[in-house]
């Protein structure tokens, strides 16, 4: 029962019974609509035009819903052009310009369709939800054209709204209103479960496109958190962002997406390491480079110079804090520089390479003079990147360690367990943090990173903790041993590549350790789910991505290229609707194409007996609180506790 300073305050908003009654009766109404449809994405990894291909056609559902509606009446390839046309309205549009003889006609014949497509993406939404997602511009047009009655009076009318949107020359602007509308109709929360940085080409066109989202919300990566401790200035976060962005070829990301100047870091490269091939260091050309075609050699150096400076910092780092319990990760300090050999876990290995120009074998991890001066040129670009910032921003308002959302838990990387498969307890400060206290704890850490007062010991020892998040053996989001970067680069011998995955992989598959788990975070296994990423599922080699029994799915299936080899597919995306939980599994993305396959592999993986309506969503719950409020204050109007206005 609500207060009555709280129900005077209420009475503002609804000034005399009739007007809290309506909106009684319009949440009532809201609440026994079925459930939207929710999109969980997962590792997507700087592959814009997968991602994009996927969002766009909502995983396949845009191509689902053309076919149900045309399939008796117009062909094949006919359905194939709506649906481009529905993905990318601006390129679709200009083709047909070039490519039509009456392109006024053809947008007449469009218009028809995709409004037909449009009634359909909204027939389980109100008329007030569809209203406020349509376009300032046309917002009366589309509402009167999606609510035609069928009636005899109307049809000449909707003809004629249709001739004269053709014939004003607004045809084009309005097309690309109504396919944006759908899109945004057929998705109506995106989940991104982390990992949006790395390896892909342009993860910065990713986040513009997360930014024009109506609903979405990001469960941090270690690739994101090592991004946000770059832009927070932390100078080993941004060794590391630098380091994989050279080494997989992603200048375009650095360069024209967030403007950070690496000339300093070529220029130094150039120098240092003059007559060093750097063979090992070659990038990996996943991608062209559409603005700055890549000198490799030059490239090779560059990374070179960047992989030592960061290994030169994670020492710093690690010896700074002890209590990360790392020091067998601090390897220049174990390499015989006269022999060229490198200690780890006890084993002495041939180095790969063995040129180390800017290496004091004294003083191992002291950074050269150049070396201090470009990394402090270099982080003031990453901390000056408007671009950059305002992304990262949106990272932590929408983002968190972790998520509950309509009964399902949603986190990148693992909950740490034990080898009986308890949650692992982490000491920090002297005190015992597990489970949920432990992912909580460090959400408030990561937030500190970036919004400690500058200068402040709390905004240091944090954001040394990013770095810990990255790669750190207790880290949630990395869930490994080690990180063997450096193994990589200079061990042959792979047995000192192998990392071992924390216990929680190997209990997940078990339902009780789910049910552990869901139990921690105040959730019902009866109708409750995990959704996981980080890990690529290894499809070709018979792995599931469901796991725990049916309580827990992997949906990391490879939209990154890096891991196609090891999944055999190009991604996955969980759909959470009314009616049942699913997976789409892709095909890889053809290379330099923005189209890939629109009808995906989906395969309903548990079938909902009652369908859900908006009132057993967390939103339901947040209905069903104002409904109460609301039924207090008519109750006050009605007994005279608070007089209406009239």
């Amino acid at each position: 029962m609500a207060d009555g300073h709280y129900l005077k305050l209420l009475a503002k908003q609804y000034p005399n019974p009739q007007a809290a009654a309506s909106e009684i009766i319009n949440l009532k109404a809201i609440m026994s609509l079925p459930k939207g449809t929710e999109y969980f994405f997962s590792d997507l990894h700087g592959e814009q035009a997968a991602f994009l291909f996927q969002l766009k056609s909502a995983s396949g559902i845009v191509r689902k819903k053309i076919d149900e509606l045309f399939e008796q009446s117009i062909s094949e390839d006919e359905r194939s052009e709506l649906a481009k046309l529905i993905y990318y309205p601006e390129p679709e549009l200009a083709k047909a310009k070039q490519e039509q003889k009456s392109y006024g006609d053809w947008c007449r014949i469009m218009i028809y369709r995709l409004v037909e497509v449009c009634k359909e993406a909204a027939s389980k939404y109100t008329r007030s939800k569809v209203r406020k997602k349509l376009p300032k511009n046309f917002a009366y047009i589309i509402d009167e054209l999606l609510h035609a009655d069928g009636g005899k009076n109307k049809p000449h009318y909707h003809s004629e709204i249709i001739h004269s949107i053709v014939q004003t020359g607004m045809a084009t602007e309005f097309i690309k209103a109504v396919c944006t509308l759908i899109q945004q109709l057929l998705i109506d929360r995106l989940h991104i479960i982390g990992d949006i940085y790395d390896r892909g080409p342009r993860a910065d066109l990713i986040m513009d496109a997360l930014m024009g989202f109506h609903d979405v919300d990001i469960q941090w990566g270690n690739h994101d958190i090592s991004w946000m401790g770059a832009a927070a200035g932390n100078l080993v976060c941004i060794a590391n962002v630098l380091r994989l962005g050279i080494s997989y070829n992603t200048f375009d990301l650095l360069e024209d997406g967030y403007g950070i100047n690496l000339r300093p870091l070529s220029v130094f490269a150039g120098k240092a390491y003059g007559g060093d091939s750097c063979r090992i260091f070659t990038p990996h050309i996943l991608d062209k480079n559409k603005y700055d075609p890549i000198d490799i050699q030059l490239a090779s150096k560059m990374h070179k110079a960047i992989a030592v400076i960061q290994f030169k910092l994670e020492g710093q780092i690690i010896k700074k804090h002890p209590e990360y319990k790392m020091d067998g990760r601090n390897l220049l300090e174990k390499v015989d520089f006269s022999k060229g050999t490198v200690s780890v876990n006890g084993t002495d290995y041939p180095m790969r390479d063995t040129n180390f120009p800017t290496i004091d074998p004294k003083d191992p991890l002291r950074l050269t003079r150049d070396e201090a001066e470009m990394m402090k040129t270099i982080s003031y670009s990453f901390r000056h990147s408007g671009r950059l910032q305002k992304h990262i921003r949106f990272l932590y308002s929408h983002g968190s360690m972790y998520l509950k959302a309509n009964s399902n838990l949603l986190y990148h990387g693992c909950i740490p367990l034990t080898e009986d498969g308890k949650f692992e307890t982490i000491y920090i400060n002297g005190a015992g943090l597990n489970g949920k206290e432990y992912l909580e704890y460090l959400d408030g850490v990561v937030r500190s990173a970036y919004f400690a007062p500058e200068g402040s010991k709390e905004r240091e020892s944090s954001c040394d903790m990013m770095w810990y998040l990255w790669c750190g053996p207790k880290s949630p989001l990395f869930g490994k041993s080690k990180l063997s970067a450096f193994e990589r680069y200079f061990i042959e011998d792979k047995q000192s590549h192998k990392e071992t995955m924390n216990y929680y992989y190997k209990y997940v598959e078990k339902r009780e350790t789910c049910e552990m788990i869901l139990h921690e975070f105040g959730l019902d296994p009866a109708n409750a789910h995990i959704i996981n990423g980080h890990v690529p599922v290894k499809l070709k080699q018979g792995e599931s991505p469901v796991k725990g029994g049916g309580l827990l799915f992997m949906i990391d299936g490879g939209i990154s290229k890096a891991y196609q080899k090891q999944t055999g597919i190009g991604g996955y995306t969980f759909i959470a609707n009314s009616r049942y939980l699913a997976l789409a599994e892709h095909r890889p993305l053809p290379a330099g194409s923005m189209f890939g396959e629109d009808s995906p592999k989906v395969m309903v993986v548990e079938a909902i007996k009652k369908r859900i309506t908006v009132a057993d969503t967390d939103t339901g719950k947040e209905l069903k609180a104002q409904i109460d409020d609301l039924t207090s204050l008519l109750q006050s109007y009605r007994n005279g506790t608070i007089k209406e206005k009239i």
